[in-house]
């Protein structure tokens, strides 16, 4: 391999970076508030977010039930299983609850959406909207990226609801914990600003994330089946390595 493929091997990741960069930029200055923008966000809200439903609640719960199996038998060996609850929302609240959902989002929106705006890059509808001087950007990409923002932090609170909720099923219903006990030591331990406020933050700045990266690689993509395939699978990709880090960056401000 030449050292010209090497290197621009390593310079992909900064390219694509700084291309993605530019593009929110220019999405951002085409953004416009109007009654018909406003309806097709709500439009979008509800296929990413409504139709992400099954998907996280079906996950939050049986994370939930693993976390709380997991942390109850560990905890038990030192005499301390009454502290799962407390392991369970601290979890749940500062990391996993956004992490996952976000991941989970992607996978299952993110894709959509790429696949979607790649789609009508192919059969060149992106184009026709040039033609009848409607801006793309402001009809297609603006409502999705939005979408994104609006969905992934509600979904995370759904997620945390039915991850604690599996966590009482296993506790409480298998278990046979005390439910006050339980209830009072994630209370106990729960500050509303420090953890749980600050994992919604984390949500919001993750939602943006997915929506950005989704709608770029669907605008990126090339106008072939094979070109809007490995346009998803980037989506999902990126948004996993992204998310990943800058939880990292987050957590360490927030500490």
């Amino acid at each position: 391999m030449s050292t010209s493929k090497v290197g621009s091997r390593w310079t992909a990741p900064l390219r694509h970076l700084g291309q993605a960069g530019l593009f929110l930029l220019t999405a951002i200055a085409h953004m416009r508030l109007t009654r018909l923008q406003l309806a097709e966000t709500l439009r979008q809200v509800y296929f990413a977010g409504v139709r992400s439903l099954v998907i996280i609640v079906t996950g939050g719960f049986f994370v939930g039930l693993v976390l709380t199996l997991q942390t109850y038998d560990t905890l038990t060996r030192f005499g301390a299983g009454d502290a799962a609850s407390t392991v369970l929302a601290l979890s749940l609240f500062r990391e996993l609850g956004p992490v996952l959902t976000t991941l989970l989002f992607a996978g299952r929106a993110g894709t959509s959406i790429t696949a979607e705006i790649g789609l009508m890059r192919a059969t060149e509808q992106l184009d026709a909207l040039d033609l009848m001087a409607i801006d793309p950007l402001e009809r297609i990409v603006q409502p999705r990226l939005i979408a994104g923002i609006i969905a992934v932090p509600a979904l995370t609170l759904i997620f945390n609801v039915c991850a604690i909720f599996g966590g009482v099923v296993f506790a409480v219903f298998l278990m046979g914990n005390d439910a006050v006990t339980f209830w009072g030591n994630m209370q106990a331990s729960v500050e509303l600003w420090r953890d749980f406020a600050h994992g919604m933050w984390k949500a919001l700045a993750f939602g943006f994330l997915a929506g950005w990266l989704s709608v770029y690689f669907g605008w990126t993509a090339r106008p072939t089946g094979e070109g809007v395939a490995l346009a998803t699978t980037q989506t999902v990709i990126a948004t996993a390595i992204s998310v990943l880090m800058l939880d990292f960056v987050l957590s360490a401000f927030m500490l």
